[in-house]
């Protein structure tokens, strides 16, 4: 598939009868969105009416009918569509004609509560917010630091965004810094707090952010266009990320995504293979060498991850 993945999200399939089930939906370049109801062994293409020309960087599934996935590039090139129906029909909830208008990530904490978040227009990063599922509106900005110049986030993994229990809102970024912003509020007061991540370049910073609501939060990123370069590409945080370390043992290079599997262990996928964490991010261990932009764990015993030419990988715990 002529197709670079960046968005798979994982959800239950109640209507299959064998069970558990799980219905995996990926998103990518080409307008490509991709879905299975049988865990992976077929899959379907999607369609969004005047889509095949847009970069699909993220997507967030609830069932095998509904799902709402984001569109990054300048202007109106960034959307956010929601389906109801599997697919059938995608209708389109957001756009934004001004030029800086690029969207980097959506998250939910449930079907009709999102999130958004874009890079800085007027020197402040962008978020939208919906309590419906329906319609979205621009969070305040008034209470955010203000972005550095060059700063933004990355739409690498759809992970550069995170939310946590009922309020907590964080996002990471790059550049000229690794900084992670963070409200305990739902997006009213902002802090912010740099990391010790790689930054400096337009291709460096933090690309992946996740919090496990218990104070740990964890972040991978490094520099993509020195994807071997591991010397500070994690780093984590046991103060709901006031303060950060990097890792004492790094991962096996730059990494553009990190899920949590469950209790202290994670997982972190990127071009040069995955490594995994069991003591929250302090030390990593390479265990595999495919090329993946993006995954999803639904639990401790199924994942799926996804990569450049169309590429999708099944997750096992050992």
């Amino acid at each position: 598939m002529k197709t670079n993945l960046r968005g798979v999200s994982v959800a239950h399939n109640p209507s299959e009868k064998r069970a558990p089930s799980a219905v995996v939906w990926s998103s990518g370049s080409h307008g490509v969105i991709v879905r299975s109801l049988d865990e992976g062994r077929s899959w379907r293409r999607l369609r969004v009416s005047g889509g095949d020309a847009l970069d699909f960087r993220g997507i967030v599934a609830f069932s095998a009918s509904l799902a709402y996935v984001i569109s990054s590039g300048e202007g109106v090139k960034s959307r956010i569509y929601k389906t109801s129906d599997g697919g059938k029909t995608w209708k389109l909830e957001f756009s934004d004609n001004r030029k800086e208008f690029f969207l980097d990530a959506i998250a939910c904490r449930s079907e009709k509560e999102c999130l958004a978040l874009g890079d800085p227009i007027n020197g402040k990063f962008l978020l939208l917010a919906t309590t419906d599922g329906e319609h979205w509106n621009l969070l305040p900005v008034d209470n955010m630091p203000a972005a550095l110049p060059g700063e933004g986030a990355f739409a690498a993994s759809n992970t550069s965004l995170a939310l946590a229990g009922d309020k907590d809102i964080f996002f990471s970024t790059g550049g000229p810094a690794a900084r992670v912003f963070h409200s305990d509020d739902g997006g009213l007061i902002w802090t912010v707090a740099e990391t010790p991540v790689a930054h400096g370049k337009a291709s460096s910073g933090i690309f992946s952010i996740v919090s496990d609501r218990h104070n740990h939060v964890l972040v991978v990123g490094g520099d993509y266009q020195e994807t071997r370069q591991a010397e500070r590409a994690a780093a984590y945080s046991l103060d709901a990320g006031k303060t950060w370390q990097l890792a004492a043992r790094q991962p096996g290079g730059f990494r553009s995504a990190l899920v949590q599997v469950d209790g202290g262990r994670w997982i972190a996928v990127g071009p040069t293979g995955e490594d995994s964490s069991d003591d929250y991010g302090v030390h990593w261990k390479q265990t595999g060498s495919l090329d993946l932009n993006a995954l999803a764990i639904l639990d401790a015993q199924k994942g799926w991850a996804a990569g450049p030419q169309g590429t999708i990988a099944r997750f096992r715990n050992p």
